[in-house]
């Protein structure tokens, strides 16, 4: 079977993102306009909470998530903050609000950060 295709208003004929991501809660502009390439990749992220909450690591509550846009240098993005380690994952969250995940990223590959579509807005 084959996968759906990728949203065609927030993806670029060149697999990124054609609108800026923003934080759902604030609106805080957490990447720009191309900066991202379109993802499918099952993971794992909590239920939405506050950074304080994410990093206790809390019972395993939340979403398997398939679409995602990767970035592959934390310095391109606008505002974003990390958790604590949870084992070798650190979660995503706003810079500003912290609230969170909005994505992942896996120690073991320093090059990939995911931020789930469901979890931001577009603008």
């Amino acid at each position: 079977m084959e996968a759906p295709a990728p949203p065609s208003e927030l993806v670029s004929e060149e697999g990124r993102n054609r609108k800026a991501v923003l934080c759902r809660r604030c609106g805080s502009r957490v990447l720009q306009p191309g900066t991202a390439l379109f993802s499918r990749r099952q993971l794992f992220l909590p239920s939405m909470r506050k950074k304080p909450a994410l990093a206790s690591g809390g019972g395993p509550e939340g979403d398997l998530l398939q679409e995602h846009w990767l970035v592959e240098d934390m310095f391109t993005f606008e505002n974003v903050g990390f958790t604590k380690d949870v084992g070798n994952i650190k979660f995503l969250v706003c810079a500003d609000c912290e609230v969170g995940p909005i994505g992942w990223h896996c120690l073991d590959d320093k090059d990939s950060f995911y931020v789930a579509l469901d979890r931001v807005s577009h603008e």
